[in-house]
Protein backbone atom coordinates (compact mmCIF):
# COMPACT_ATOMS: atom_id res chain seq x y z
CA UNK A 1 0.00 0.00 0.00
CA UNK A 2 2.88 2.34 0.68
CA UNK A 3 4.31 1.36 -2.61
CA UNK A 4 1.25 2.07 -4.13
CA UNK A 5 0.96 5.52 -2.48
CA UNK A 6 4.18 6.76 -3.84
CA UNK A 7 3.66 5.78 -7.17
CA UNK A 8 0.02 7.91 -6.63
CA UNK A 9 2.30 10.65 -5.69
CA UNK A 10 4.78 10.50 -8.54
CA UNK A 11 2.54 10.39 -11.16
CA UNK A 12 0.13 13.09 -9.72
CA UNK A 13 2.90 15.19 -9.24
CA UNK A 14 2.85 15.41 -5.32
CA UNK A 15 0.41 15.25 -3.10
CA UNK A 16 -0.82 17.60 -0.41
CA UNK A 17 0.68 15.95 2.27
CA UNK A 18 4.23 13.77 2.39
CA UNK A 19 3.62 9.94 2.29
CA UNK A 20 5.18 8.51 5.44
CA UNK A 21 6.91 4.87 4.98
CA UNK A 22 6.62 3.08 8.43
CA UNK A 23 7.78 -0.33 5.91
CA UNK A 24 10.52 0.12 9.11
CA UNK A 25 8.78 0.53 11.77
CA UNK A 26 6.25 -2.82 10.45
CA UNK A 27 9.44 -5.13 9.49
CA UNK A 28 10.47 -4.33 12.86
CA UNK A 29 6.96 -5.56 14.48
CA UNK A 30 6.51 -8.16 12.32
CA UNK A 31 10.40 -9.76 13.43
CA UNK A 32 9.60 -8.85 17.22
CA UNK A 33 6.24 -11.44 16.63
CA UNK A 34 8.63 -13.81 15.06
CA UNK A 35 10.75 -13.71 18.17
CA UNK A 36 8.01 -13.67 20.51
CA UNK A 37 6.34 -16.97 19.37
CA UNK A 38 8.94 -18.76 20.43
CA UNK A 39 8.53 -18.19 24.26
CA UNK A 40 5.81 -20.31 26.14
CA UNK A 41 3.31 -19.63 28.73
CA UNK A 42 1.26 -16.62 29.85
CA UNK A 43 4.45 -14.27 29.14
CA UNK A 44 5.16 -15.45 25.73
CA UNK A 45 1.17 -15.25 25.04
CA UNK A 46 1.29 -11.71 26.51
CA UNK A 47 4.30 -10.69 24.68
CA UNK A 48 2.43 -12.11 21.55
CA UNK A 49 -0.30 -9.99 22.29
CA UNK A 50 1.85 -6.68 22.67
CA UNK A 51 3.26 -7.22 19.44
CA UNK A 52 0.01 -8.09 17.96
CA UNK A 53 -1.16 -4.58 18.82
CA UNK A 54 1.75 -2.30 18.09
CA UNK A 55 1.45 -3.75 14.28
CA UNK A 56 -2.35 -3.00 13.88
CA UNK A 57 -1.61 0.12 15.28
CA UNK A 58 0.86 0.60 12.14
CA UNK A 59 -1.68 -1.34 9.67
CA UNK A 60 -4.81 1.18 11.22
CA UNK A 61 -2.24 4.23 10.27
CA UNK A 62 -1.82 3.32 6.68
CA UNK A 63 -4.95 2.39 6.18
CA UNK A 64 -6.15 5.97 7.52
CA UNK A 65 -2.97 7.38 5.08
CA UNK A 66 -4.76 5.39 2.13
CA UNK A 67 -7.93 6.78 3.00
CA UNK A 68 -7.10 10.64 2.69
CA UNK A 69 -5.11 9.17 -0.54
CA UNK A 70 -8.48 8.74 -1.88
CA UNK A 71 -9.83 11.46 -1.13
CA UNK A 72 -7.55 13.62 -2.07
CA UNK A 73 -7.82 11.69 -5.74
CA UNK A 74 -11.21 12.21 -5.91
CA UNK A 75 -10.89 15.87 -5.53
CA UNK A 76 -8.26 15.86 -8.10
CA UNK A 77 -8.88 17.05 -11.61
CA UNK A 78 -10.06 15.13 -14.20
CA UNK A 79 -7.15 15.07 -15.81
CA UNK A 80 -4.86 14.50 -13.50
CA UNK A 81 -7.47 11.73 -11.52
CA UNK A 82 -7.27 10.18 -14.98
CA UNK A 83 -3.52 9.58 -14.76
CA UNK A 84 -3.35 7.85 -11.44
CA UNK A 85 -6.83 6.38 -11.49
CA UNK A 86 -5.41 2.56 -11.96
CA UNK A 87 -3.60 3.06 -9.36
CA UNK A 88 -6.40 4.64 -7.59
CA UNK A 89 -8.54 1.47 -7.64
CA UNK A 90 -5.59 -1.12 -6.65
CA UNK A 91 -5.15 1.04 -3.58
CA UNK A 92 -8.84 1.10 -2.73
CA UNK A 93 -8.98 -2.86 -3.45
CA UNK A 94 -5.63 -3.28 -1.49
CA UNK A 95 -6.82 -1.06 1.70
CA UNK A 96 -10.26 -3.07 1.85
CA UNK A 97 -8.36 -6.45 1.76
CA UNK A 98 -6.41 -5.36 4.77
CA UNK A 99 -9.20 -4.28 6.72
CA UNK A 100 -10.34 -7.54 6.72
CA UNK A 101 -7.19 -9.10 7.71
CA UNK A 102 -7.38 -6.45 10.60
CA UNK A 103 -10.58 -7.23 12.09
CA UNK A 104 -10.15 -11.60 12.01
CA UNK A 105 -6.59 -10.39 13.29
CA UNK A 106 -8.35 -8.98 16.25
CA UNK A 107 -10.86 -11.55 16.79
CA UNK A 108 -8.23 -14.18 16.75
CA UNK A 109 -5.46 -12.65 18.56
CA UNK A 110 -7.81 -10.08 20.95
CA UNK A 111 -11.27 -11.82 21.14
CA UNK A 112 -10.05 -15.34 20.89
CA UNK A 113 -12.48 -16.29 17.94
CA UNK A 114 -10.69 -18.59 16.29
CA UNK A 115 -13.67 -19.73 13.68
CA UNK A 116 -13.89 -16.43 11.97
CA UNK A 117 -16.00 -16.39 8.54
CA UNK A 118 -14.57 -15.93 5.11
CA UNK A 119 -11.04 -15.93 6.36
CA UNK A 120 -8.84 -14.04 4.34
CA UNK A 121 -5.32 -15.92 4.07
CA UNK A 122 -3.83 -14.35 1.15
CA UNK A 123 -3.48 -10.29 -0.06
CA UNK A 124 -2.23 -11.22 -3.33
CA UNK A 125 -3.74 -14.61 -4.23
CA UNK A 126 -7.56 -14.40 -2.39
CA UNK A 127 -8.66 -17.75 -3.40
CA UNK A 128 -5.92 -19.26 -0.93
CA UNK A 129 -7.92 -21.93 1.49
CA UNK A 130 -6.65 -23.53 4.03
CA UNK A 131 -5.96 -27.36 3.40
CA UNK A 132 -6.43 -29.91 6.47
CA UNK A 133 -3.27 -32.69 5.73
CA UNK A 134 -3.28 -34.24 9.14
CA UNK A 135 -0.08 -35.13 9.00
CA UNK A 136 2.16 -34.94 12.00
CA UNK A 137 4.60 -32.70 9.95
CA UNK A 138 2.79 -30.60 7.92
CA UNK A 139 -0.69 -30.36 9.36
CA UNK A 140 -2.21 -27.49 7.01
CA UNK A 141 -0.98 -26.47 3.80
CA UNK A 142 -2.38 -23.40 1.88
CA UNK A 143 -3.89 -23.37 -1.42
CA UNK A 144 -6.42 -24.84 -3.23
CA UNK A 145 -7.40 -28.47 -3.69
CA UNK A 146 -6.20 -29.97 -7.49
CA UNK A 147 -8.06 -33.41 -8.65
CA UNK A 148 -5.88 -35.61 -11.13
CA UNK A 149 -7.40 -38.83 -12.94
CA UNK A 150 -4.65 -40.84 -14.38
CA UNK A 151 -5.47 -43.66 -16.75
CA UNK A 152 -3.02 -46.23 -18.14
CA UNK A 153 0.78 -45.90 -18.77
CA UNK A 154 0.57 -42.61 -16.20
CA UNK A 155 -1.27 -40.36 -18.61
CA UNK A 156 -3.33 -37.67 -16.94
CA UNK A 157 -6.95 -37.91 -18.63
CA UNK A 158 -8.62 -34.76 -16.68
CA UNK A 159 -7.65 -32.58 -14.13
CA UNK A 160 -9.20 -29.48 -12.06
CA UNK A 161 -8.22 -26.44 -9.77
CA UNK A 162 -11.72 -26.14 -7.13
CA UNK A 163 -11.91 -22.47 -6.13
CA UNK A 164 -13.90 -24.22 -3.00
CA UNK A 165 -12.72 -27.14 -1.74
CA UNK A 166 -15.92 -29.99 -1.64
CA UNK A 167 -15.82 -33.36 -0.16
CA UNK A 168 -14.43 -36.11 -1.99
CA UNK A 169 -17.61 -37.94 -2.27
CA UNK A 170 -18.99 -35.21 -4.15
CA UNK A 171 -16.73 -35.58 -7.39
CA UNK A 172 -16.44 -39.40 -8.16
CA UNK A 173 -19.75 -39.11 -10.42
CA UNK A 174 -18.48 -36.18 -12.22
CA UNK A 175 -15.12 -37.72 -12.51
CA UNK A 176 -16.47 -40.38 -14.68
CA UNK A 177 -19.19 -38.09 -16.80
CA UNK A 178 -15.54 -36.12 -17.35
CA UNK A 179 -14.16 -39.74 -18.23
CA UNK A 180 -16.87 -40.64 -20.43
CA UNK A 181 -16.94 -37.21 -22.39
CA UNK A 182 -13.59 -36.92 -23.34
CA UNK A 183 -12.61 -40.91 -24.47
CA UNK A 184 -16.31 -41.72 -25.92
CA UNK A 185 -16.96 -44.64 -22.92
CA UNK A 186 -17.36 -44.95 -18.92
CA UNK A 187 -14.27 -47.03 -17.33
CA UNK A 188 -14.23 -50.41 -16.99
CA UNK A 189 -12.28 -50.07 -13.53
CA UNK A 190 -11.92 -47.09 -11.24
CA UNK A 191 -10.04 -47.12 -7.96
CA UNK A 192 -9.71 -44.54 -5.38
CA UNK A 193 -8.79 -43.70 -1.83
CA UNK A 194 -11.80 -44.11 0.68
CA UNK A 195 -12.57 -40.31 0.73
CA UNK A 196 -14.56 -41.23 -2.40
CA UNK A 197 -16.62 -44.06 -0.90
CA UNK A 198 -20.09 -43.51 -0.23
CA UNK A 199 -23.07 -46.21 -0.84
CA UNK A 200 -25.09 -44.05 -3.19
CA UNK A 201 -21.71 -43.22 -5.17
CA UNK A 202 -20.79 -47.01 -5.93
CA UNK A 203 -24.72 -47.45 -7.28
CA UNK A 204 -24.80 -44.80 -9.25
CA UNK A 205 -21.08 -45.61 -10.71
CA UNK A 206 -22.49 -49.33 -11.49
CA UNK A 207 -25.70 -47.98 -13.13
CA UNK A 208 -23.11 -45.34 -15.32
CA UNK A 209 -21.26 -49.33 -16.58
CA UNK A 210 -18.64 -49.49 -14.28
CA UNK A 211 -17.83 -53.28 -14.01
CA UNK A 212 -15.21 -52.63 -11.31
CA UNK A 213 -14.88 -50.23 -8.35
CA UNK A 214 -11.97 -49.97 -5.64
CA UNK A 215 -12.78 -47.54 -3.21
CA UNK A 216 -12.73 -49.54 0.73
CA UNK A 217 -15.26 -48.70 3.49
CA UNK A 218 -12.84 -47.75 6.47
CA UNK A 219 -16.07 -47.83 8.61
CA UNK A 220 -17.83 -50.62 7.74
CA UNK A 221 -18.52 -53.60 10.65
CA UNK A 222 -20.12 -55.74 7.66
CA UNK A 223 -18.00 -59.35 7.08
CA UNK A 224 -19.15 -58.93 3.66
CA UNK A 225 -18.06 -55.91 2.91
CA UNK A 226 -14.66 -56.85 4.81
CA UNK A 227 -14.94 -60.12 2.11
CA UNK A 228 -15.45 -58.15 -0.95
CA UNK A 229 -12.04 -55.81 -0.06
CA UNK A 230 -10.29 -58.93 0.10
CA UNK A 231 -10.96 -60.23 -3.37
CA UNK A 232 -7.97 -59.83 -6.09
CA UNK A 233 -8.84 -57.83 -8.44
CA UNK A 234 -10.14 -55.25 -5.46
CA UNK A 235 -6.27 -55.14 -3.91
CA UNK A 236 -4.83 -55.41 -7.57
CA UNK A 237 -6.88 -51.80 -8.01
CA UNK A 238 -5.89 -50.46 -4.95
CA UNK A 239 -2.12 -50.81 -5.92
CA UNK A 240 -2.61 -49.37 -8.76
CA UNK A 241 -3.98 -46.48 -6.85
CA UNK A 242 -1.02 -45.98 -4.50
CA UNK A 243 1.28 -45.83 -7.50
CA UNK A 244 -1.04 -43.36 -8.58
CA UNK A 245 -0.44 -41.26 -5.54
CA UNK A 246 3.59 -41.04 -6.92
CA UNK A 247 2.01 -38.82 -9.80
CA UNK A 248 1.29 -36.35 -7.38
CA UNK A 249 4.78 -35.85 -5.79
CA UNK A 250 6.11 -36.33 -9.43
CA UNK A 251 4.17 -33.48 -11.12
CA UNK A 252 5.10 -31.57 -8.04
CA UNK A 253 8.70 -32.05 -7.85
CA UNK A 254 9.12 -32.12 -11.89
CA UNK A 255 6.71 -29.55 -13.20
CA UNK A 256 6.53 -27.32 -10.06
CA UNK A 257 3.24 -27.70 -9.36
CA UNK A 258 4.02 -27.26 -5.46
CA UNK A 259 3.87 -23.64 -6.38
CA UNK A 260 1.89 -21.61 -9.10
CA UNK A 261 3.96 -18.56 -11.00
CA UNK A 262 1.00 -17.00 -11.94
CA UNK A 263 -1.52 -14.71 -10.10
CA UNK A 264 -5.54 -15.73 -9.90
CA UNK A 265 -7.63 -19.12 -10.10
CA UNK A 266 -7.87 -18.62 -14.02
CA UNK A 267 -3.54 -18.68 -13.66
CA UNK A 268 -3.79 -21.39 -11.20
CA UNK A 269 -5.50 -23.55 -13.63
CA UNK A 270 -3.26 -22.52 -16.36
CA UNK A 271 0.10 -23.68 -14.19
CA UNK A 272 -1.61 -27.31 -13.06
CA UNK A 273 -2.59 -27.54 -17.14
CA UNK A 274 0.51 -27.07 -18.65
CA UNK A 275 2.81 -29.35 -16.08
CA UNK A 276 -0.36 -31.70 -17.17
CA UNK A 277 0.76 -31.40 -20.82
CA UNK A 278 4.35 -31.22 -19.78
CA UNK A 279 3.84 -34.94 -17.76
CA UNK A 280 1.46 -36.25 -20.60
CA UNK A 281 4.22 -35.65 -22.90
CA UNK A 282 7.40 -37.49 -21.73
CA UNK A 283 5.19 -40.42 -20.47
CA UNK A 284 3.83 -40.44 -23.97
CA UNK A 285 7.62 -40.44 -25.46
CA UNK A 286 8.26 -43.49 -22.84
CA UNK A 287 5.68 -45.57 -24.49
CA UNK A 288 6.44 -44.80 -27.62
CA UNK A 289 9.80 -44.90 -28.18
CA UNK A 290 10.75 -48.68 -27.59
CA UNK A 291 7.85 -49.02 -31.12
CA UNK A 292 10.03 -46.27 -32.66
CA UNK A 293 13.61 -47.75 -31.82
Amino acid sequence: MTRTMKQIAGKAGGLKRKIRDRRRSVQKRVMALAQALRHKGIEGEQKRRREYGELLRLTRQILNDSQRVLVEIEAMPARRRRVVQGLGERLETMAGQVRRVVRQTKARVIEGITQFPDKLLSLFETHTEVIRKGKAAKPNEFGNVVELQEAENQIITHYEVFEKRCSDQRLLLPAIQAHQRKLGRVPGWIAADAGFYSHANEEKAKALGVKYLSIPNRNTRSEQRRRWEKQRWFKRAQAWRTGCEGRISVIKRRHGLNRCRYHGIQGMRRWVGLGVIADNLINIGRYLAPKTA
